[in-house]
């Protein structure tokens, strides 16, 4: 969503250690052997949930600022004020003036950044870990309280405006797939308006809109403070209790429903796109609830269909038919698999020929995911495809911000980071026989919508 953005699947920093990790006092914690990473949860008084990991292979720390309030789940008469509020969070706070919080951290060594996603707001900061402290003030300093004035919010009404321009309404294919889909395949207004926001409605936002949504939504009670690196957790949660401990805690509004009822009816959109020279297709899924097994199950079958160069969908339309030069796609375009609570899609997507036929693609598509409604999977694909996820996860689970994330949004949205160590269980629990049940649910062609975008501009 920003300029500022980085990969939420980040990929950094090498090894994990061995742990046995025992955390007296903690919410969450436990006694456990093995490859294990370590979790200590607690939470304040004012309802801030706070994720320790400590992580000593680098003397770095990462410390990230999660907030209960994303994309999908904004102002039902603000569209877009999601994505504003991360950017106003660069502009000021108490005691540190605009870019101050950007200069602190970079002149420190850091890097930094905070994007926008479905269910949550982040932002966070990957530093030397001698400066923990002077950070964790910082990131305070601007829950506590934002020091802006209209001219700073004009400022940011225009830059918000002009990235929707670059990014969607001047750029071919802008909006393709990830803001597209979801407005079609999706019938519940929360899970289908214009995420990026209606440029009317940014424009209507005024400072009194900004101090409310910050005293509202960026209320401890309504976030979590993950610190992953090296430090000493008696230490740190000393330093998180001393500036964050009396950031006063607000009433938080009801959660709106996301639920979305179970399509029956295959969707066919297209769009015309005059900036675009070639077509390109996209066709999605409802996915199944969060952390059932047959969610799970999903995740093994993107593995099959999708990733990598084995998948059977790239096999079937690069490798085999040359329909396409590629095809991308998954759960959850904007992050991935963990860090969404709600309704979501899986997605494939690709661009192709015009003499390609969208019909052609669908139909070789149709003829891979149908064997895996009807077939059982033997037990060598299943465990390849295993062997991918797990490598995917512990890949991310290896950078310092990809474990932060993981960790912020099981305690986000689960109440619970210590899912982190059980996700390969929840894996090794799906069978061939849970497998098809899934697909033959969650791929049947009724629960499909299938974007077509229409080129208009000359080749």
């Amino acid at each position: 969503m920003s300029n500022r953005r980085l990969s939420l699947l980040g990929r950094a920093v090498p090894v994990l250690a061995l742990l046995t990790v025992v955390v007296p006092g903690a919410l969450s914690s436990q006694a456990v052997s093995g490859f294990r990473i370590p979790v200590e949860y607690h939470k304040l008084p004012n309802g801030l949930r706070v994720v320790l990991s400590p992580d000593r292979t680098a003397p770095t720390a990462t410390i990230a600022a999660y907030y209960g309030v994303g994309l999908r789940n904004e102002p039902r008469n603000r569209t877009g004020f999601a994505h504003l509020f991360e950017h106003m969070m660069f502009q000021g706070s108490s005691n540190l003036g605009k870019n101050e919080f950007i200069n602190l951290v970079q002149s420190n060594g850091g890097t930094l950044n905070g994007s926008t996603r479905f269910d949550y707001t982040n932002y966070f900061e990957i530093v030397p870990a001698h400066t923990l402290r002077t950070m964790l003030w910082a990131e305070a300093d601007r829950m506590r309280g934002l020091a802006i004035d209209q001219a700073m919010l004009t400022n940011q009404q225009g830059v918000v405006k002009s990235e929707v321009r670059v990014n969607v309404l001047n750029q071919p294919y802008g909006g393709f797939p990830w803001l597209d889909l979801p407005q079609h395949a999706n019938t519940n207004w929360y899970n289908s308006h214009n995420f990026y926001g209606d440029l009317a409605e940014l424009d209507a936002a005024t400072l009194e809109d900004v101090r409310a949504f910050h005293k509202t939504f960026y209320a401890p009670n309504n976030a979590v403070v993950v610190v992953v690196g090296d430090f000493q957790s008696a230490e740190a949660m000393g330093m998180i209790r001393e500036y964050f401990g009396n950031i006063p805690s607000a009433p938080q509004p009801a959660k709106p429903d996301l639920t979305e009822p179970r399509q029956v009816k295959e969707k066919r959109v297209s769009k015309p796109d005059d900036k675009a020279n070639r077509p390109a297709l996209a066709f999605a899924y409802h996915m199944p609830d969060r952390n059932t097994p047959e969610f799970y199950a999903m995740g093994l079958i993107d593995q099959l269909l999708l990733q990598g160069n084995d998948a059977l969908l790239r096999q079937a339309l690069v490798q085999k038919s040359g329909l396409t030069g590629s095809v991308t796609g998954g759960i959850n375009l904007l992050g991935n698999m963990f860090n969404y609570s709600g309704p979501m899609l899986w997605t494939v997507s690709l661009f192709h020929d015009k003499n390609v036929t969208a019909e052609r693609i669908l139909a070789a598509s149709d003829s891979v995911v149908e064997r895996l409604r009807s077939t059982l999977v033997d037990q060598a694909t299943l465990d390849r495809a295993r062997i991918k996820l797990r490598s995917g996860f512990y890949d991310v689970m290896n950078s310092g911000f990809g474990r932060a994330d993981l960790l912020a949004s099981f305690a986000l949205f689960d109440d619970d980071p210590s899912r982190i160590n059980n996700i390969e269980s929840e894996f090794r629990k799906v069978t061939p026989a849970i497998l098809r049940r899934t697909a033959a649910e969650y791929l049947r062609p009724t629960n499909r919508t299938v974007l077509s975008i229409e080129p208009k501009a000359a080749p």
